[in-house]
């Protein structure tokens, strides 16, 4: 009896390492697309407000839904404007129950869900309730 040849790699075991290459750069750039699409976070802290450039705050309360919307509104007309503008205004929150946020609520008699905006030296100059579009904030900042 003759020894059985040694049987050939099939072409599934050949391939079989693309597949693997292609699974994992497919959810790395899934990954890469979804870190992309988040909003970019606000500053909590005030310290900008009045060091020369006009700053809009959001007063959030994370247990309203309008929050959550007006955050993306803010995210908009911040990307408009850094594009177009420079980044001539700064975006803040002061987020209720926060020390720092509950300080600057209280100094301002401010509601949750209200816009503050306030001008390059720091003085409140309007104030109004969310939800603004990113259209509507861009003109309002103008």
């Amino acid at each position: 009896m003759s020894k059985p040849k040694p049987k050939a790699k099939s072409e599934s075991t050949r391939r079989m390492p693309w597949v693997s290459i292609g699974v994992i750069t497919s959810i790395v750039i899934i990954i890469w697309l979804l870190l992309m699409a988040m909003p970019k976070g606000f500053k909590a802290t005030h310290e900008q407000i009045g060091t020369g450039k006009p700053a809009l705050v959001f007063v959030y309360n994370p247990s309203l839904t309008v929050s959550g919307s007006q955050t993306e509104q803010m995210n908009e007309a911040r990307d408009y404007l850094s594009d177009h503008l420079d980044d001539q205004v700064f975006f803040l929150v002061a987020q209720v129950g926060s020390p720092e946020g509950d300080q600057l609520i209280a100094k301002h008699r401010a509601r949750p869900a209200e816009l503050l905006l306030f001008d390059p030296s720091g003085s409140l100059i309007k104030r109004q309730y969310a939800l603004k579009s990113a259209s509507e904030l861009i003109q309002w900042l103008r």
